[in-house]
């Protein structure tokens, strides 16, 4: 039996990287058809970094205060680094940068990112409160592939989970995290493979 061929994949993180985790674990498959060819963060002292390197990544950290302002600069950086590694698909796994059209137009159709929400609903931070706040019944997470709008890309998968009576923001964020988890590596294996079968996440799905 041949190989599953295996993409290149770049993962953008800024803290401990859980989401980040999941995709290496996932990676290890020999029937996955993603290999992670770098870990970045524009912190140096991410212990999403320490991971990978444990797990014997490569990983590079450019820190994005040394840049000042110029968000160009840094972001020039990212993608030269980006393309040195031989990345051919990004995820970002907890990147929090407001990315810029340069970034979004050189890896356009070729950059995921996981949300905890339900896109369109709930876009930017503060997902679990706001939810509650809101009264909704449902909540979950999204992957979509970045654009130049803020969590307005394509969307590529969906985990749903109910909101549970006297349910707090920490509470919920933990059974998100949960599907989190289990989507980002089915959806990228759908992504690569452009396969229909289903996701295998525990929860109700919508699937774009």
């Amino acid at each position: 039996m041949s190989e599953t061929p295996k993409t290149p994949v770049a993962i953008l993180l800024s803290g401990r990287g859980s989401n980040a985790t999941a995709l290496i674990e996932a990676c290890k498959q020999p029937d996955f058809p993603a290999r992670i060819c770098l870990v970045l963060s524009n912190k140096p002292d991410a212990p999403g970094l320490d991971m990978a390197r444990a797990a014997g990544l490569e990983t590079v950290a450019i820190d994005h205060r040394l840049y000042k302002k110029d968000r160009d600069a840094h972001e020039r950086a990212v993608d030269t680094a980006l393309r040195d590694a031989g990345a051919q698909v990004v995820c970002l796994a907890g990147y929090m940068r407001l990315l810029t059209p340069f970034l979004t137009t050189r890896w356009a159709g070729k950059m995921l990112n996981i949300h905890p929400s339900l896109l369109p609903v709930f876009p930017g931070l503060h997902t679990h409160e706001r939810a509650l706040d809101a009264g909704v019944r449902i909540h979950g997470c999204t992957v979509h592939l970045v654009t130049e709008g803020m969590d307005e890309g394509p969307i590529l998968g969906q985990a749903a989970v109910p909101v549970l009576p006297g349910d707090t923001a920490d509470a919920l964020a933990a059974r998100v995290l949960r599907q989190e988890h289990q989507l980002y590596p089915d959806v990228l294996r759908r992504y690569l493979t452009k396969s229909q079968a289903p996701i295998s996440a525990d929860a109700a799905l919508l699937v774009a």
